[in-house]
C-alpha cells in the first residue's frame, strides 16, 4: 500500500535538527500499523511525510506506486489536537471535507452515517466547546473517515484523554478499523495502546530515528490486556525501546 525507501529528513530552524534518517519501511494494505518509539524519534515526522504534509530531503514515498508529493483525500490525518472548527457545528465540521472537494450534495447522507459510526448520534448540532475531549476526537476522526481515505493517519489522537476514555475510544478505533478495512497507522507512545490495536509495531530509535525492529502482534481480535501473550509483549517492547535509548 505504501512504500517508504530510505527517506532522510532533516530541519533547519535555528539549529540543524535530524529528524529521520535512512527511514525504509512498506505498510501493507488493510493492516493496523503503529510507530512507537522515545519522545522526539521522529514519528510524527513519519507521519506527515506519508501524509504529504512536508517532504524529505532524501528517499521516497510511494501509495500503490505513485510518488507522495501533497496531501489527499485518500490519506486523511487526525491530529493530536483535533482542530476541529470552534464556530461550526459537529455536523459541519464532519461534512468540511466534502465540501471542499465539491461533492456534498451527492455525498451529505454519509454525515449521519459518520456520526453514528463514532458514536456521535445526537450531537450533530452540537459546538466543539459542548463537547467532552474523547467526543471532539471522535468527531476529527469522523471528519477524517467521511472523504473515505484508503489509509487513515492518527497523530495521537488519545494521547491528552483520561485513562478510561482512552481505552473507550481505543475500542472505537478498533471497531472502526474492522468495519471499514481502510489502512490504519498510528503514532503513539502507549505500549499498551500499540499492543492493543495493532497487527504491527514499528520501533524507532531515538534522534534521528530509523526503524530499530518490526513486531509482529500475534494475538487474537479479542484482546485481554492481562493476558500472559499480552504482557510478554508488553515486556518484550519495554525492553527494546529500553535498549534503544
Amino acid at each position: 500500500m505504501i512504500e517508504i525507501k530510505n527517506v532522510s529528513r532533516t530541519y533547519s530552524d535555528g539549529q540543524h535538527t535530524e529528524a529521520l534518517r535512512d527511514v525504509s519501511l512498506e505498510i501493507r494494505r488493510g493492516e493496523f500499523l503503529s510507530l512507537t518509539g522515545p519522545s522526539g524519534c521522529g514519528k510524527t515526522s513519519l507521519l506527515r511525510l506519508i501524509a504529504g504534509l512536508d517532504s524529505p530531503q532524501d528517499g521516497e514515498l510511494l501509495m500503490e506506486g505513485r510518488a507522495i508529493d501533497s496531501p489527499c483525500h485518500e490519506r486523511g490525518y487526525v491530529f493530536q489536537q483535533a482542530a476541529l472548527f470552534p464556530w461550526k457545528t459537529v455536523e459541519e465540521n464532519i461534512a468540511f471535507g466534502l465540501r471542499a472537494r465539491r461533492v456534498y450534495r451527492e455525498k451529505k447522507r454519509l454525515v449521519g452515517e459518520y456520526l453514528s459510526l463514532v458514536g456521535l448520534d445526537g450531537f450533530s448540532k452540537s459546538y466543539p466547546h459542548e463537547l467532552s475531549g474523547g467526543m471532539v476526537q471522535r468527531a476529527a476522526i469522523a471528519r477524517a473517515l467521511i472523504n473515505g481515505p484508503k489509509v487513515l493517519l492518527l497523530d495521537e489522537p488519545l494521547g491528552a484523554l483520561d485513562a478510561f476514555t482512552r481505552i473507550e475510544l481505543q475500542n472505537v478505533i478498533r471497531e472502526i478499523w474492522r468495519k471499514t478495512a481502510t489502512t490504519v497507522v498510528l503514532v503513539t507512545h502507549d505500549v499498551d495502546e500499540a499492543i492493543y490495536l495493532s497487527d504491527r509495531i514499528a520501533v524507532m530509535t531515538p534522534r534521528p530515528g530509523r526503524i530499530s525492529e518490526i513486531l509482529t502482534v500475534n494475538l487474537p481480535a479479542g484482546r485481554d490486556r492481562d493476558s500472559e501473550d499480552f504482557i510478554g509483549l508488553r515486556r518484550t517492547m519495554l525492553r527494546k525501546l529500553t535498549i534503544n535509548n
